[in-house]
């Protein structure tokens, strides 16, 4: 190993290479990355020199029969996640960041299913975390602490591989309530990160804010991952606090060009005391995604001389669709998720797999070097997820004019407060509950959240009040995934097969519901 350690790498191409390292190679002194929480910048150099530390640390922590060991985080925005994420490529291993707003048992089956060989985290999520005797745990406060502990390795001399290996498990929750790691090979993340760029003019001169947590693909590869390759700078935020966030990018010494954050950051944002557009003409514009954008947000933000930029995207994929920097166009498709990406084939199609004509509503298949080779450990749900090839998304959409609208989603999840939430999750951990014999759960809309869900409960003991399965729930499920109110009916209208009719249920029950 320390032969090893002490060699140059091999040259390789763009697709298997980590960006900190090609951008240390061109451009060594270019800021890279600024953490808001310890105020540490760092050159693209000096990052480079960090990662290799790290990768050196983790291969010889974890480097043994497993020729691609796991390496989980549980963790906040830092340049610590960001150092491990690139390590991992570096050494082969594949990075996991797990979702910190998950509680202890919805992580370990997470943990149960990757089986990492290290779990690092910081020590606010502690107690979300319990692995088995083979797992090493490693406790990390930001990028300090990580430092202090590579200060002695030598820099690894990276050992790429095939660009197709996998180096990211990205989970999202299957409808069935199962958690799915969506495999990502480094060509994956490098198209990936490519058509956000394309699409949102990102350069050298751009400096990315990243508030949206790892543990998504737009913050870990649309907005990290994308600014790092094209040269610019990363600024990383722990976390979205409205004063706090505006004044970032409100900072001329700092230069915000880009930021992204879901419907519900843009209100709260705007609603902010100190909200002055006029210190915002820097931004080229504030990207959206991960929920329905309300056309009115959209007037507001472009009244104040701001564009709210659409887009759609997923673990599975990336960026797939995204509106024009345009302000003439954006009010052209209002609610518009805009064109497909340059680097990915995009087709919509009927129940039989034929392409339906422009206007009519299909779901919307996926193929190119962006998309996904399955998901972990589950070969039926990968068979099942492509369908000649394409990869089946999933959503219903309709193409107008050249651009997408979504229309609907074919599964029954929803987006609250820009997280996913599949009620077949949340329908099995209320059935738990001893006073439920049935239940279904919907998605509405809601001014603060963008959805919400609504439970609506055939109780088995007729005593069973609302307050107790709220309780219950709290003991179960993460705060985005508990319903937000909870109707008692008699009975749950089905099909002569015995599926809950849902659409019935959504007829009957909306946000005046809540």
């Amino acid at each position: 190993m320390a032969a090893r350690l002490r060699g140059v790498g091999t040259s390789v191409g763009m697709e298997s290479e980590d960006p900190v390292r090609f951008r240390a190679k061109v451009g060594p002194k270019r800021p890279a990355i600024l953490e808001i929480k310890t105020g540490q910048s760092l050159n693209y150099c000096e990052l480079d020199l960090l990662v290799g530390r790290v990768a050196s640390m983790l291969a010889e922590a974890t480097l043994g029969d497993d020729p691609s060991p796991r390496i989980a985080f549980v963790g906040r925005n830092s340049i610590a996640q960001l150092a491990v994420c690139f390590a991992c490529q570096r050494i082969g291993a594949i990075f996991v960041p797990i979702n910190w707003r998950l509680n202890l048992v919805e992580i370990s089956m997470i943990l149960d299913d990757c089986q990492p060989a290290l779990v690092i985290f910081e020590d606010e999520f502690q107690a979300q975390i319990k692995v088995g005797s083979s797992t090493m745990l490693l406790s990390v406060d930001g990028e300090d602490g990580l430092n202090r502990r590579c200060q002695s390795y030598t820099p690894f001399a990276p050992d790429f591989g095939s660009a197709e290996r996998t180096c990211v498990l990205l989970y999202t929750s299957g409808t069935t309530g199962v958690p799915k790691g969506v495999m990502l090979s480094a060509r994956n993340l490098y198209y990936s990160a490519l058509n956000f760029s394309f699409l949102c003019d990102v350069s050298t001169d751009s400096v990315v804010l990243c508030e949206l947590p790892f543990f998504h693909t737009i913050g870990l590869v649309a907005l990290a991952r994308t600014a790092l390759l094209m040269g610019g700078r990363l600024v990383i935020s722990d976390r979205f606090l409205p004063e706090r966030t505006f004044g970032i990018m409100a900072d001329p010494a700092i230069g915000v060009t880009h930021y992204c954050g879901v419907p519900q950051i843009a209100s709260a944002l705007r609603a902010n005391q100190h909200w002055d557009p006029s210190a915002l003409r820097r931004l080229k514009a504030i990207f959206m995604g991960g929920a329905p954008l309300p056309p009115v947000l959209i007037e507001r933000f472009m009244d104040d001389g701001i564009a709210l930029v659409n887009g759609y995207g997923m673990s599975e994929a990336g960026t797939t669709c995204h509106m024009p920097l345009d302000s003439e166009q954006i009010m052209r498709h209002p609610g518009s998720i805009g064109y497909p990406a340059p680097l990915i084939d995009l087709r919509i199609v009927d129940a039989d797999g034929q392409d339906v004509a422009e206007g009519e509503v299909g779901e919307i298949l996926l193929r190119g070097p962006t998309v996904t080779s399955g998901y972990w450990n589950k070969p039926d749900l990968t068979e099942a997820a492509f369908w000649d090839g394409w990869y089946r998304s999933g959503d219903l959409a309709r193409s107008q004019d050249g651009v997408i609208y979504l229309a609907d989603r074919l599964k029954d999840m929803y987006i609250s407060g820009g997280e996913n939430v599949y009620p077949a999750e949340v329908e099995a951990a209320l059935v738990e509950h001893p006073g439920i014999a049935e239940v279904a759960i919907i998605g509405v809309a809601h001014p603060e959240w963008g959805e919400v869900g609504i439970a609506l409960i055939v109780a088995s003991d007729k005593s069973l009040q609302e307050e107790e399965v709220h309780a219950h729930c709290v003991a179960r499920l993460s705060s985005f995934k508990r319903p937000k109110k909870v109707v008692f009916v008699d009975s749950l209208p089905r099909t002569a097969s015995g599926k809950v009719l849902k659409h019935v249920l959504r007829k009957n029950y909306d946000h005046s519901s809540i």
